[in-house]
């Protein structure tokens, strides 16, 4: 399951089909440089996405 405190590079090295998914959201995360150090909720909150949307979307994507 993601969470709000996982780090985004983290997320993505451990559920790759979730680079679609941050990219429907117009979030290039896996070609940023800080996506190594930044939580998922700092990344949405910078981004002005919804975070429980985002979640929401992740952990579908994960469950496929």
């Amino acid at each position: 399951m993601i969470t709000r405190d996982m780090k985004i590079e983290e997320i993505i090295r451990q559920y790759p089909a979730t680079i679609e998914i941050f990219e429907k959201f117009g979030l290039e995360c896996n070609a940023c440089s800080i996506a190594a150090y930044e939580d998922l909720a700092h990344g949405a909150g910078v981004h002005k996405v919804n975070l429980e949307e985002l979640l929401d979307r992740l952990n579908k994507k994960i469950s496929e």
